[in-house]
């Protein structure tokens, strides 16, 4: 199996990328390919001007593609998602998550942003056709301490977050044994 996770913090280090991060190692550790994306992977032109012929956003789109699932995190301001991570959502095409498993992460200052997974990003992430959204992670800042250095998280987080995906990982596989049995 292949992942994308895609950090759409546009401050590095962050939060939301720790998330990833520990996502990451734990989705290795059970033999699944992890291909990590960032904003800062995309020049900010591109992104702000709409150029679907970005070379970056071309070679993103081709893995993305190929790709059995994908965890998406973000910082939350001002009740939504990161509006630079808005503006590359927006150059994808329309069913660039079909037949895609999609996990969206958050960090946030309080538990009063957590519903801005589900009104905010989930109806952009429905929009790119992801064939299935799980409930999403949200992490209040403090739960994530030492980010710029040596992350730690919370043990209640760290308990949400792997049970998010190992939740992630059986919903791929089903997606996959899906495939197969609709394809031959």
């Amino acid at each position: 199996m292949n992942v994308i996770t895609l950090a759409g913090s546009p401050r590095f280090p962050s939060r939301s990328a720790v998330l990833l991060t520990v996502a990451q190692h734990w989705l290795e550790g059970q033999g699944i390919d992890v291909t990590p994306w960032n904003l800062f992977n995309f020049n900010p032109e591109d992104l702000l001007y709409a150029r679907f012929d970005s070379p970056a956003l071309k070679v993103f789109i081709e893995q993305l593609a190929d790709a059995d699932g994908i965890i998406i995190s973000t910082p939350i301001y001002k009740a939504s998602f990161a509006g630079a991570l808005k503006t590359l959502l927006d150059l994808l095409p329309e069913r660039a998550f079909e037949h895609k498993v999609v996990l969206p992460v958050a960090t946030g200052g309080s538990s009063g942003h957590m519903l801005a997974l589900d009104y905010a990003l989930k109806p952009v992430l429905n929009a790119l056709k992801a064939q299935e959204i799980l409930h999403g992670v949200f992490a209040e800042d403090s739960q994530i301490t030492h980010y710029d250095r040596n992350p730690q998280l919370s043990a209640e987080l760290e308990n949400r977050l792997m049970e998010s995906l190992g939740t992630f990982s059986r919903a791929m596989e089903r997606q996959a044994q899906f495939n197969g049995i609709t394809a031959s």
